[in-house]
């Protein structure tokens, strides 16, 4: 039996045991605050529904998971104004995966940059189809992915995470998985399947055992990285109101380099 509503940002269905949450903001899912709401919204929504056993989190859209923030939020706004949409994603994202209940999955097939990123980690498990690509862009534009610096060293090391968010570098699905970034890499054509069969390999289990045993997971792993993230919210909105960082927006809006 399936239940499904949809809109033009955020698609949310149930088959079964399983709840989709598809990202679907043409062309290259930028994350607006009206996204992330959704988003947000659909995680509560399914952590609501004891029916549902496992969430799967992905993308409409072809070759793109998500190209990070929507820069309209950002370029030439008050504090005030980034304020609320960081919160969103840094703070009500990390509280509504916390409180899930249930595995959730990222299914990445294309591009994943910035928010995507902080979207796609949020999951508990990270698949990757063949041809996805990642990357920390902020520093290209002058912000900083300030959340990642909270859990990214925790991942691949100090060094390697430094590397990443301060090149700005792209990588592939391959380096992503070495690095244990993602679980694992599929082919393009079998991402869906896989990130289905997967859900559907939690959802047989013991529904007050997973529920339980989750929770039990995230207070052990949540150390203090719930005040981190309270902390990365206040680095990304001091960094975002400088003159430098408003000049490298408006430098991308404008398709021309910066002048720093």
């Amino acid at each position: 039996m399936s239940n499904q509503t949809a809109n033009q940002i955020v698609d949310y269905a149930v088959s079964g045991r399983i709840a989709r949450i598809t990202l679907n903001r043409p062309p290259v899912n930028a994350l607006s605050l009206e996204t992330i709401r959704g988003v947000v919204a659909s995680f509560r929504r399914a952590a609501d529904d004891r029916s549902v056993r496992a969430v799967v989190l992905s993308s409409a859209l072809a070759k793109r998971f998500s190209a990070g923030l929507d820069l309209d939020i950002l370029l030439d706004k008050p504090v005030e104004e980034m304020r609320a949409f960081v919160q969103e994603l840094y703070i009500n994202l990390y509280d509504a995966q916390y409180a899930l209940g249930k595995p959730s999955i990222a299914a990445v097939g294309g591009a994943a940059r910035g928010g995507g990123m902080t979207m796609a980690v949020s999951c508990d498990v990270v698949l990757a189809s063949e041809s996805a690509t990642f990357g920390y862009p902020e520093i290209d534009v002058g912000v900083l992915p300030a959340i990642h610096f909270a859990h990214l060293p925790r991942i691949v090391g100090r060094h390697r995470a430094f590397e990443l968010l301060f090149s700005g570098r792209v990588f592939g699905a391959k380096e992503a998985a070495e690095l244990g970034i993602v679980n694992r890499v599929v082919p393009d054509s079998d991402l869906d399947a896989e990130a289905i069969k997967l859900a559907e390999q939690f959802a047989s289990k013991s529904e007050t055992i997973m529920r339980l045993g989750r929770a039990a997971f995230m207070r052990q792993i949540d150390l203090d990285y719930r005040r981190s993230i309270a902390n990365a919210v206040e680095d990304f909105c001091n960094v975002a109101v400088t003159d430098a960082a408003q000049e490298g927006l408006r430098a991308f809006v404008e398709k021309r380099a910066p002048k720093w």
